[in-house]
């Protein structure tokens, strides 16, 4: 029996408006997921980085193996990365999030001590001058003027995690990547493709949305532009 000519599911069809009305549901709570991993784990990340980077620019001794360990995380596959965690975290959601934020670090410990690093010495012996201590340098002066780079880290890193949050349905907790998993199971066109259309455009609001941040936080890279 061959399938009625307007019955799109039944054909199999890459593009497919009735998935998406029938399956409305399904794509939201997957997507909500995606994001909820996408962001505990960067956030994590960017706590973990911070005083990693702090550290890394204070000591330079530390800057090495700061660098160093960091790096070498970031070349582990994913899949090699969350069968090491196995046996801490479980077939858990924690899993996914643990395996990000170790991929984020490289990214955000890198730039953020880029830009610090990038502060000119005069901007701080100035602050210095006016009798400016150590913390309030560090929150008033340095953090600001480091924050582009700091944040063009944190870009790179969400819109990694969207991409490797895809891998966790290998344990149940990938958002969007279940589908994408399930659906080349079973050769699903329209789930496949919705799928990964949906990871593309978390990622790429994603990173709109931390541009506009970005702006509106450094408002003199406007005026300089």
């Amino acid at each position: 029996m061959t399938a009625p000519p307007d019955d799109c599911l039944a054909r199999n069809d890459w593009v497919c408006g009735a998935y998406l009305s029938t399956r409305r549901h399904i794509l939201w709570e997957a997507a909500l997921q995606h994001v909820q991993l996408t962001a505990v784990s960067v956030l994590i990340g960017l706590v973990l980085a911070l005083p990693l980077a702090l550290a890394a620019r204070r000591w330079h001794w530390a800057a090495g193996p700061v660098l160093g360990v960091t790096t070498i995380l970031y070349t582990i596959p994913s899949l090699a990365m969350f069968s090491l965690l196995l046996p801490v975290y479980g077939l858990s959601a924690s899993l996914v999030v643990a395996g990000l934020v170790l991929y984020s670090l490289t990214l955000l410990v890198r730039n953020i001590l880029a830009g610090l690093r990038a502060v000119p010495e005069d901007t701080r012996q100035a602050a210095r001058g006016m009798g400016y201590g150590p913390v309030r340098l560090l929150v008033a002066v340095e953090l600001p003027l480091a924050l582009p780079a700091a944040m063009a880290g944190l870009r790179i890193a969400t819109v990694s995690a969207v991409s490797l949050v895809t891998i966790g349905a290998i344990v149940g907790y990938g958002g969007l990547g279940n589908l994408i998993y399930a659906g080349m199971n079973t050769y699903f066109k329209a789930q496949v493709l919705t799928a990964s259309v949906l990871c593309v455009v978390i990622a790429v609001a994603a990173d709109l949305l931390l541009l506009l941040l970005q702006r509106l936080l450094t408002p003199w890279t406007r005026s300089r532009s």
